[in-house]
């Protein structure tokens, strides 16, 4: 049997009212606990997917800002070592008071990786009901991009929920999934930014036209902004999920990839994705 690892692990909170002091896992931290220093010290954070809870108690909860303090803290987690203060009193220290630390718990991992996942599963994902609605269309293949470059051990790297405005005008209520920089070499000196979007073609190619229009904007304003090329891409559901409806479907179907590709949009499928998390885990040097 292999030696377990002495580890502590620190549970997120979502607290909309500290007042009251009702509050909502939304996370775990985990760490070794001997480590001799922060520099050796390996730690790892984890948010839900599942943000019923937090809905159901502040409907006006910016879930957007939640998901990004992920990368935040996995940031801060990666490069604790540089800094003089220990990680964790860093982030008590900055966040706001609706979201809190827990105090430190001990645990005992054969590693890492399911040690986290059994924290999840016993203090912040809500139980699972046996008729669970499948997600479809847009949710599912959003649900798939994350669980692919969460497996690659890059989602926390990534930017998220990225506002269009940033790069086209003020008012711009488009937001994109994920993206990542990858800055430029000898090749390619003024860097990269990918940025990757789920659009399903179920239905209508509302979104699929509505990306295509704002391409030629992004793309200039990303020059404009980070001084780097874009390359914008969409994930789409493979054409064989489609295939038993009707002719018409078919057609949205192509219409919506030849929109998207003639403004120079990247079209995947969803069984391209272990590729391009594949890709995003050597360029991030993970």
């Amino acid at each position: 049997m292999p030696e377990r690892v002495q580890c502590e692990f620190f549970l997120i909170r979502y607290v909309p009212d500290v007042v009251k002091g009702e509050f909502t896992n939304i996370g775990v931290v985990l760490r070794e606990a001997n480590a001799s220093s922060s520099r050796d010290a390996n730690a790892v954070v984890r948010f839900t997917r599942d943000w019923s809870r937090v809905r159901c108690m502040d409907a006006d909860a910016d879930l957007g800002l939640l998901e990004s303090l992920e990368g935040e803290i996995a940031e801060r987690l990666r490069l604790g070592a540089a800094d003089t203060k220990e990680v964790l009193p860093l982030l008590e220290d900055t966040l706001s008071n609706s979201v809190q630390i827990s105090e430190a718990r001990a645990s005992l991992a054969e590693n890492m990786a399911a040690e986290l996942e059994q924290l999840m599963r016993m203090y912040v994902e809500p139980l699972k009901v046996k008729q669970e609605r499948k997600k479809t269309g847009r949710a599912a293949i959003a649900g798939a991009m994350r669980s692919q470059f969460e497996r690659a051990g890059v989602w926390g790297l990534m930017r998220k929920r990225i506002a269009a405005s940033l790069y086209t005008r003020p008012g711009d209520p488009m937001k994109i999934d994920c993206g990542y920089r990858v800055d430029g070499g000898a090749a390619n000196a003024s860097g990269v930014i990918r940025l990757f979007q789920a659009v399903s073609l179920e239905g209508d190619v509302e979104a699929a036209k509505g990306l295509a229009w704002s391409a030629p904007q992004l793309r200039e304003g990303v020059e404009r902004v980070e001084s780097a090329r874009l390359e914008l891409t969409a994930v789409v559901e493979p054409l064989r999920s489609i295939s038993d409806a009707e002719d018409e479907a078919m057609e949205r179907y192509r219409f919506g990839v030849e929109a998207m590709e003639r403004e120079a949009i990247r079209v995947v499928t969803l069984n391209d994705l272990a590729r391009a998390a594949e890709t995003a885990r050597l360029e991030l040097r993970v």
